[in-house]
């Protein structure tokens, strides 16, 4: 649940900053720099994320776990990432939050839901499996890191680049979709908002977060159990 709220809030940090009246390419750059704050968050204050636990797939080849508890987990993680997201959106709501720039917020944020939904299935999947790639390669790289700083820094990059590009990550829509529909009602002359209801928001979901899994485990989990193969211990130095 924590994890779901971190994500959501990155989230809503690049929903304000997509509402401001800047160009593009600047704009998704630093929309992307702060949706960051999510996946730090989730990294160094401790919780439980679905497409960083995608990662748990080298440790079930490598037969450390199995994949019982690797399904189990990630069901659990599924569940909680959900609930988190979808109550921080609730309270995003009952705020005011999307009131900001008389209104500006809330129109982005149902923009931004109706653009997710709008899209193909092709087009989900694909981008969904980049996107992991990038989130997964991060959390691969704070794993190195030995201070607050080291961490944060291996996170910036990938983030921003994903979220730039606009490729999708399932948690962070597990925030923006139900809060477009809780918004959509308000806002007038979005496009594609027709399509903003609860069985596409559902589909999307379903497709994306497959999508995650793909590009996770088989473009970095399994890349890198194959390219760099399980080694023997390096004996102590003296």
């Amino acid at each position: 649940m924590l994890a779901g709220m971190f994500i959501g809030l990155g989230g809503m940090f690049y929903t304000l900053v997509e509402a401001g009246g800047i160009d593009f390419a600047f704009k998704q750059a630093l929309g992307g720099l702060g949706f960051c704050v999510g996946l730090v968050l989730v990294l160094v204050a401790g919780a439980e994320l679905l497409t960083g636990n995608i990662l748990m797939v080298l440790a079930a080849v490598r037969r450390k776990v199995t994949w019982a508890q690797v399904a189990r987990n990630w069901g659990l993680v599924l569940a909680g990432n959900l609930v988190g997201g979808v109550l921080l959106a609730f309270l995003i709501l009952a705020s005011g939050h999307p009131n900001l720039d008389a209104g500006g917020v809330a129109r982005e944020a149902v923009t931004v839901a109706a653009g997710k939904v709008g899209k193909t299935p092709e087009q989900l999947f694909f981008s969904a499996m980049l996107c992991n790639v990038l989130v997964c390669l991060a959390v691969w790289m704070a794993f190195a890191g030995k201070t607050l700083a080291d961490k944060v820094l291996a996170v910036l990059l990938p983030v921003t680049a994903f979220v730039a590009a606009g490729f999708e990550h399932s948690v962070a829509d597990m925030y923006l979709l139900p809060l477009g529909l809780m918004l959509k009602d308000g806002v007038q002359g979005v496009a594609g908002v027709a399509r903003l209801d609860l069985a596409h928001v559902a589909l999307t979901l379903v497709i994306v977060t497959l999508g995650n899994v793909v590009g996770g485990a088989v473009f970095v989990a399994l890349a890198y159990h194959f390219a760099y193969p399980e080694a023997k211990a390096a004996p102590a130095r003296t």
